[in-house]
């Protein structure tokens, strides 16, 4: 199902790249969330850096909402910042008092998940933020979260080196993945929904079919990775390796790569 393995890297932060994704709707479009404190907008068809938008704390979490008005971006103090995508500006702020690890919209983008340090997920109606439901949905830390694009599904990533999918209507968990040996990470479904790719500090990016679970392949990669994002309309997986000195990466700093483009 995929292409092949051809790469390209698109360099721009000044610190490592912690987390990224793609615009909903337009696929020449992803944003990047740096310890730089900046989130970065990048136009994929000229390879380079297109917007610049400064933040106020070493950056951790991005998310695009469906309706790609906003960007939310987390540091590490779990202040999340909204930004206005039709002005470049930041538009609101929340602090949390709990670790906030990873968020994202539904796909009406009337409501914002978190996932938090005690294995919850949190729901939150948007924009005004008033919490609806606290799903319980593991018994170690709840690190990453990701909507299914028909909307129906999300799956969550925990520290249990586990990956749950969940049915929206009921938030009620329907399937488990267990193959990585560390942490999960990052998540993301295919645009079409069959795949879902999953990283952590296991040296490959495992892609798995939804509905069985089974392997479908994997991306050998040479550190850990912390986010990956399938483009919203190809088989094109974007995904950020970790940079720490003990891993020898040193010189990909604020690098990002895309697997699965055409070598013609």
């Amino acid at each position: 199902m995929l292409i092949n393995n051809k790469e390209y890297t698109y360099k721009g932060h000044s610190g490592s790249v912690d987390q990224l994704c793609w615009h909903k709707s337009n696929p020449d479009l992803l944003s990047t969330a740096s310890g730089d404190k900046t989130v970065k907008v990048w136009d994929v068809r000229h390879q380079k850096c297109s917007n610049t938008i400064l933040t106020k704390g070493e950056n951790i979490n991005i998310t695009w909402s469906p309706d790609g008005h906003t960007i939310a971006v987390g540091n590490k103090e779990d202040l999340i910042t909204f930004i206005d995508m039709r002005t470049l500006k930041p538009i609101s702020e929340q602090q949390f008092n709990f670790e906030v690890n990873e968020m994202s919209w539904n796909n009406e983008s009337d409501l914002f998940f978190l996932t938090n340090g005690l294995g919850c997920v949190y729901v939150l109606s948007f924009p005004d933020l008033v919490q609806r439901h606290v799903v319980k949905a593991h018994p170690g830390t709840c690190i990453c979260i990701e909507f299914a694009p028909s909307g129906h599904y999300f799956a969550v990533g925990s520290a249990d080196a586990s990956v749950s999918l969940w049915d929206l209507e009921n938030l009620a968990c329907v399937q488990t993945y267990t193959r990585l040996d560390w942490p999960v990470r990052a998540l993301s479904f295919s645009y079409d929904g069959k795949m879902l790719a999953s990283g952590s500090e296991d040296l490959y990016v495992d892609i798995a079919d939804v509905t069985t679970g089974e392997k479908i392949t994997d991306i050998p990669i040479e550190a850990a990775t912390f986010t990956v994002a399938w483009h919203p309309k190809q088989y094109l997986l974007a995904f950020a390796c970790d940079d720490k000195e003990q891993f020898d990466r040193k010189r990909d700093t604020g690098n990002l790569k895309v697997f699965g483009f055409s070598s013609e």
